[in-house]
């Protein structure tokens, strides 16, 4: 993966190093440590430097970003992709219900890394595969990959910290019945069940703080669609937090076997909205219901607003 970033700094700027002034650019600590690496990635009007070298009002700073390797044990497959968006620094993806993230024993060639590798090796193109916003197996919707180390050092930043450029994820979820209060926010720590390598419960002992902001859209056959905002990004939270309100998803079959309507957990990444780290550019996505959740509001289509 190559690329290349070229900073001009203005007039008005007071004389600062290299690594400060990428900073506060976002570029994370890591992000350095990296460019480090490579004698020629950081070089100032044309001319390698250090990163203790000092830039000038006007100056021109160049990283070069170049990555040989390509995930190991990654094996491409010719899988179908939703690319919603891409650039030279990310890429949007709307991942169908069924497909896991990343490999694992029981799922090694039917991964969205598995089609991400074989999409880049079509184009010759080296490739690590960086998921900044993980996704279950059984949930559709948004996520977002990084092409190169820096964008994904500032997205994996922007995703840990509450800014105004942080990342917003915006889900839809189906229930049984009407929820009551209608809106709200639910904050229940988060911890591995004990017995179990997979379940997560609410542990107020032990857990990891956890926040997820919830409202009704609407409420059809039975069910409400509730539009889900996440504070934090636990395990399995959005699953855990709504059963712990009294409104398990329907079709989760580790917190909720209930089959009737959809054979899978009820939940769409449906919004990701987030300023590009490296253009500064604000971005929204949206990704349409996926048809197994649309149909069980009936005959009349759910309203999202």
């Amino acid at each position: 993966m190559e690329r290349t970033l070229t900073y001009t700094l203005d007039n008005s700027i007071s004389p600062l190093p290299v690594n400060h002034f990428l900073k506060q650019k976002g570029f994370s600590s890591q992000n350095l440590v990296q460019l480090k690496k490579d004698p020629t990635a950081v070089q100032a009007n044309g001319i390698p430097c250090f990163m203790n070298h000092i830039l000038q009002p006007g100056d021109t700073l160049t990283l070069h970003i170049h990555e040989e390797h390509s995930s190991e044990k990654i094996p491409p497959v010719e899988l179908p992709l939703d690319i919603i968006y891409e650039d030279e620094d990310l890429m949007v993806i709307n991942k169908p219900a069924g497909m896991p993230i990343h490999p694992s024993m029981n799922n090694y060639y039917n991964s969205l890394a598995n089609g991400l590798a074989y999409y880049f090796a079509q184009q010759n193109c080296p490739f690590v595969f960086r998921c900044i916003n993980r996704l279950d197996r059984d949930t559709s919707g948004l996520t977002i990959i990084a092409k190169h180390y820096v964008s994904a050092g500032m997205l994996s930043t922007m995703i840990a910290n509450k800014t105004s450029s942080s990342i917003t994820r915006e889900y839809l979820a189906i229930v049984k019945g009407s929820v009551l209060p209608s809106e709200g926010t639910i904050t229940a720590p988060l911890g591995r069940k004990e017995g179990s390598i997979i379940e997560r419960c609410v542990d107020f002992e032990k857990g990891e703080s956890a926040v997820t902001h919830y409202r009704v859209l609407d409420e059809k056959n039975g069910h409400s669609l509730v539009s889900l905002i996440l504070e934090t990004g636990r395990t399995h939270q959005i699953r855990i937090h709504m059963k712990y309100l009294g409104y398990p998803l329907i079709g989760d079959y580790l917190y909720n076997p209930d089959m009737e309507h959809i054979q899978r957990q009820a939940l769409h990444a449906w919004k990701l909205s987030f300023v590009h780290p490296i253009t500064g550019e604000k971005m929204q996505f949206t990704a349409p219901l996926p048809e197994d959740m649309a149909k069980v509001a009936g005959d009349t289509p759910w309203s999202i607003s």
